[in-house]
């Protein structure tokens, strides 16, 4: 009676224990159940409760309202479905972040925000982040970044006519070149050779404008509505100067006062809406030292010693100070072939073209002065400094701001369409509620 009675009781408890751990399994597996499947990858209702929680807090710290919980999530899961896309893509092409590089930039993170790593930590703590969080974060963004610049970055071209076309019109506004805080708004056309389809993008992007316009925040419309790739950054674009503008809103972000809504924009992909947030500065002048320099290098290799070489340099170094001519002996002994048949000459140098230990002789040198011997990574120099001066380099600076700007505005535009494309070619399915949700957006698209 007694064993079965202790028979019954054990095999009670091992029920018992069995009935706990498939209740814990069950509540995990609710907890990390599947809401979607991406190609190859799936994302987890942990992945989007993290993600959600982390905008929430950012964008309430900022004070932009909040769309529905519903809506806010499933945008949260649309933009964690365009990454794993683009992360995928990245393991295929066998991109990878080091740590090291990785710890870099989490630095550089923090020093731009005036915090140590300690700070920087404690910050996120209180965003309801972890720092380990954190630093996958930023690795994804690393990653998607180098995708889209592989991937889009070769579809964009920018040719000289277009860098002259772009000066003639800044030149022809005045040359004044502020800088803008914008915020932006995208309103996608679902079938651009659809008329009904045009009209309700259209109508929507006036009715939202309109919004705005009586006092709705810009940055909460972007939120809940806009398609743009930063629309859970509240559309935010960050400061652009003049010449930075996409050339979209280029023509009437000027015209516009600090929180007044743009007009609705039309293009090709749909309709657009900006923001002037805030305004500063203007264009100033700049100006750089220039060296004119000129040198001999007798380079080691397999047939010459270092120290060879070094004796070398220091013969001719001592044929200059007894008045032999730099020039011929840089076209007789110098290692650099392409100066050395011009008499050692380097034309103007500024600072960063040289390597370190040759641009620190070069400052370092008086005009006439023969400096050296010093070493560098590519052998035993001496430089002499004949002139120097002050350079503007206002219009090589224009001309490469000019063409990085045509580059961002082409780049932007292509990269929307892109991962437009990635979206519509991928493989996504989406699990349990959400793939109702799906269905019922699907029937009132059609409706």
């Amino acid at each position: 009676m007694k064993a079965t009675l202790r028979h019954a009781v054990k095999t009670l408890l091992m029920v018992v224990a069995v009935t706990l751990s498939l209740t814990v399994q069950a509540e995990r597996k609710l907890l990390d159940q599947v809401v979607a499947i991406v190609d190859d990858d799936v994302i987890l209702q942990t992945q989007l409760e993290t993600r959600v929680s982390t905008i929430t807090t950012r964008l309430s710290a900022q004070g932009t309202g909040l769309p529905p919980r519903q809506l806010l999530e499933q945008r949260v899961l649309d933009q964690l479905i365009t990454e794993s896309i683009q992360l995928q893509m990245a393991e295929k092409m066998g991109m990878r972040i080091s740590d090291n590089e990785l710890n870099e930039t989490m630095t550089n993170i923090a020093e731009r925000n005036g915090l140590t790593l300690a700070q920087f930590e404690q910050q996120l703590s209180a965003e309801g982040v972890t720092y380990r969080q954190a630093r996958e974060q930023i690795r994804n963004e690393m990653l998607t970044s180098r995708v889209q610049q592989r991937r889009v970055g070769n579809r964009v071209r920018v040719t000289d006519r277009e860098v002259e076309n772009y000066l003639s019109t800044q030149e022809a506004r005045g040359g004044n070149n502020p800088e803008y805080r914008l915020a932006y708004i995208f309103i996608e056309t679902d079938d651009p050779a659809s008329d009904t389809a045009v009209s309700a993008a259209r109508e929507k992007a006036e009715n939202l404008r309109q919004e705005i316009a009586n006092g709705r925040d810009f940055r909460e419309v972007a939120v809940a509505e806009s398609d743009a790739s930063n629309a859970l950054e509240g559309g935010d674009m960050g400061w652009r100067s003049e010449s930075q503008l996409p050339s979209l809103v280029a023509p009437i972000v000027p015209e516009l006062t600090v929180g007044e809504p743009s007009r609705v924009l039309e293009n090709n992909s749909g309709f657009h809406l900006v923001m002037v947030m805030d305004k500063r500065g203007g264009e100033q002048k700049k100006v750089i030292q220039q060296h004119k320099v000129r040198h001999i290098l007798v380079r080691p290799s397999e047939a010459v010693t270092d120290a060879q070489a070094e004796e070398k340099i220091r013969d001719l170094y001592q044929q200059l100070k007894d008045g032999a001519d730099f020039s011929e002996l840089a076209r007789e002994y110098s290692d650099d072939p392409v100066s050395g048949s011009d008499g050692g000459s380097l034309g103007w140098v500024s600072r960063g073209q040289m390597v370190p230990a040759f641009e620190q002789a070069m400052l370092e040198a008086d005009i006439g002065q023969i400096r050296g011997p010093f070493r560098s990574q590519f052998g035993w120099h001496i430089l002499q400094v004949q002139e120097r001066r002050q350079k503007d380099i206002s219009g090589e600076v224009k001309q490469s701001e000019a063409r990085q700007a045509i580059y961002r505005r082409k780049f932007e535009t292509e990269l929307q369409n892109w991962l437009r494309e990635i979206r519509d070619e991928a493989f996504v399915e989406f699990k349990g509620e959400y793939a109702q949700e799906e269905a019922s957006q699907g029937a009132n698209d059609n409706s």
